[in-house]
């Protein structure tokens, strides 16, 4: 190129040739960016330089004034023999991009917007939709006090059926204290009058007692424990009596068995004298008339009586001491041991080998009964010490050892007629002792714990249903102010009503203190502790009348 000239002030033909060459460059590369970007822009035409000298501008035909400044800046400063196309096409590019960004910007800002826009909506319907839901479950005010009256009628419906429940165990346990009464009336009576015919007596309570034990227990599972020691024990003096008079064997086990194991148990398993109990009653019953109808054969019988009725008894007591018929400690204990073992074999076999499933799905025996009462002790701690296979080994020695330990002082009871009485008025009022425990404390503080849960059960029935808080918003936290959604409470749950007060977990120190006449009797204390039937208050009517009263006028 020549020497560079002031474009402003030269007009000679090259120069007029380089405009036009400028002027075809800038038109076809506008057209090509304008294809590009959707959008079409004029091409600059020919000869754009202005003729007046120092104002060289752009044809006012292109539409960005930004862009017609650009170009007339770069002319200004940079001189024409320094400007390539390079610095022209960048020139000429630079709006467009600038569009584009600002096209870009404009989409994400407007697609920002919609996302916000969607979040915002579902979160308010998601509100309101709980919101709704929570409003629709809620009971209005009329549903609330239907729902209270219901209430309010359910617990009274509790009250009456507990009154009748307990007008028929009273009845119960009226007759049952008026027939253990006339019981030891009568057996005093026959003892002194006729103790030759007691048996008979024993034989009518027998029938009368064991069909009601066994019915008992039966229902409520306890129907293992009709197999324990006591009961085999009973039946050999029935058979004895009845059965086989004349064997001199199977009295001397009788016997031994009876003073022995039976009449100890009243002071080991601190058998009691409630006269209300039926239960308490037959369990005193089973271990304490065996030795009793013994001694009144015995000792209180005449000697032909016994000659002609109960020859056995005739042929040991009068025999002489040298005679074999004289039986000594250590063939008493050998007679005694033998019904004993068959008994105890019978027992494992028939009920802890072949009742095992039933024995591990929780019925309850003698011996899982006083593994579980006696674990804390020293003698349970030594048992529940050795492998499973030998515990029940373990127990079954202990409990021979036991009933070898009873049946040592049995020739003193069989040849000393006072030295039997004396016993059985000892073991006999152990129980009355144990009776009177039961009524003064354990009985008391029962009565007095169903007292109080009455007054408790009152004081509900009397509320009124003004004392009930409306049912709030969710979305506030009580004070007007808007909480959490998510701290709504749960709508699925009924309010429960409150919980009665738990009963004092008094079972092992009754079990240990309280009076119990065997491990089923225990057992069955326990869960009449935890029943806490209701006792009959004068007062209760009168409550009940003034609830319905109040139910009628809300």
């Amino acid at each position: 190129m020549t020497e560079s000239a002031d474009i402003s002030r030269t007009k000679s033909k090259p120069v007029a040739l380089d405009q036009k060459a400028a002027g075809d460059i800038l038109s076809t590369t506008s057209t090509a960016d304008s294809a590009d970007n959707g959008s079409y822009l004029e091409p600059l035409t020919p000869g754009y330089m202005s003729s007046t000298p120092g104002s060289p501008s752009v044809l006012s035909r292109n539409s960005s004034s930004y862009f017609t400044r650009d170009i007339q800046d770069m002319m200004d400063e940079t001189p024409m023999d320094k400007l390539t196309m390079f610095d022209i096409f960048d020139n000429l590019a630079l709006p467009t991009k600038l569009e584009k960004w600002q096209m870009a910007l404009s989409a994400q800002k407007q697609k920002l917007a919609k996302h916000q826009e969607k979040i915002r909506s579902q979160g308010t319907n998601a509100r309101e939709k709980a919101v709704a839901e929570w409003r629709k479950r809620v009971p209005t005010a009329d549903e609330q006090l239907a729902k209270y009256r219901r209430r309010m009628k359910r617990s009274i419906d509790d009250v009456n059926k507990r009154w009748t429940e307990t007008v028929t165990i009273t009845t119960r346990e009226k007759i049952s204290f008026m027939s253990a009464v006339l019981n030891i009336f009568i057996s005093g009576y026959l003892i002194g009058a006729a103790p030759e015919r007691f048996y008979w007596w024993f034989t009518v309570q027998f029938a009368y007692f064991m069909p009601i034990r066994f019915y008992t227990y039966h229902r409520k599972g306890y129907h293992y424990f009709l197999a324990d020691l006591c009961y085999f024990v009973n039946a050999l003096c029935l058979l004895t009596i009845w059965v086989f008079p004349r064997s001199k064997r199977l009295f001397i086990s009788t016997y031994c068995l009876a003073y022995g194991n039976n009449a100890v148990a009243i002071v080991m398993w601190r058998n009691s004298l409630v006269f209300h109990s039926l239960d308490k009653v037959t369990s005193l019953f089973i271990h304490v008339m065996p030795p009793v109808v013994l001694h009144c054969l015995v000792h209180l019988t005449p000697s032909d009586i016994l000659l002609t009725r109960f020859p056995a008894i005739y042929n040991i007591k009068y025999s002489a001491p040298s005679s074999p018929e004289h039986y000594s400690l250590l063939a008493m204990l050998i007679w005694a041991t033998l019904p004993y073992a068959v008994w105890q074999l019978s027992y494992h076999f028939l009920i802890t080998v072949r009742r095992r499933d039933q024995i591990a799905a929780g019925r309850p025996t003698s011996f899982t009964w006083l593994r579980k009462s006696y674990a804390k002790t020293w003698i349970g701690k030594i048992v529940l010490g050795l492998p499973d296979v030998l515990q029940e080994p373990a127990f079954m020695f202990i409990q021979y050892s036991y009933a070898i330990l009873t049946i040592i002082p049995c020739p003193i009871w069989f040849w000393y007629r006072f030295a039997s009485a004396g016993f059985l008025m000892f073991v006999f009022s152990w129980s009355v002792w144990n009776g009177a425990n039961y009524y003064m404390d354990v009985f008391g503080k029962k009565f007095q714990k169903e007292l109080e849960q009455m007054k408790k059960d009152m004081a509900r029935l009397q509320g009124s249903p003004g004392s009930m808080t409306p049912a709030q918003d969710p979305t506030t936290d009580g004070e007007g102010k808007e909480g959490d959604i998510n701290k709504i409470p749960l709508l699925d749950e009924d309010r429960k009503e409150k919980q009665k007060d738990k009963e004092a977990k008094e079972t092992e120190e009754e079990m240990k203190e309280g009076p119990r006449e065997d491990a089923a009797g225990a057992l069955m204390e326990m869960q009449e502790n935890k029943l806490g039937q209701s006792s009959p208050d004068a007062k209760t009517g009168a409550i009940m009348d003034s609830v319905e009263e109040k139910l009628d006028s809300t």
